[in-house]
């Protein structure tokens, strides 16, 4: 199930970041994404002995490049068994929150927290964050109103 979750917002949210700064560029974010993540699940928890490698810090990052690229792109989520648009921005927002809630309380990967990295997440998204910053003022389209899906210029 957590690694349907995370193929399902990888392509989501992945093929527009990836549209927006090229292929070889995404690539290195991704792995880039993926090794701060490790290293944010490492600090918090060095004596654990269940393994950090995993996708989910790298898609954090991911989607923490996408909250600050495409804040205002309408994403549909399942709200009560009806699908509904919200921006990214909540969309997102409500998900990085979640994560933050989970990995402060739980502080580790533990039982509590059914073997899930969330300092990973965490760590992977504010990577995602910050390298979406250098991407909207690298990578801008000026042809491209803010806001607008990036599969409509290009």
């Amino acid at each position: 199930l957590h690694i349907g979750g995370n193929l399902l917002f990888l392509w989501i949210f992945g093929d527009n970041v990836e549209h927006r700064i090229g292929h070889l560029p995404y690539l290195a974010f991704y792995l880039v994404a993926g090794v701060i993540a490790s290293f944010a699940q490492i600090l918090i928890d060095p004596g654990s002995i269940i393994p950090t490698l995993g996708a989910s810090g790298a898609i954090s990052g991911v989607l923490g490049a996408y909250l600050v690229m495409f804040p205002t792109n309408r994403i549909t989520i399942l709200m009560l068994r009806f699908p509904m648009k919200v921006p990214a921005i909540i969309a997102i927002g409500l998900w990085a929150a979640f994560q933050f809630v989970n990995g402060i309380g739980a502080f580790a990967v533990t039982e509590q927290t059914g073997g899930v990295a969330y300092m990973a997440h965490i760590g992977g998204f504010v990577a995602g964050v910050l390298a979406g910053i250098a991407f909207r003022v690298i990578f801008h389209d000026p042809r491209r109103p803010r806001g607008a899906p990036a599969s409509a210029y290009g």
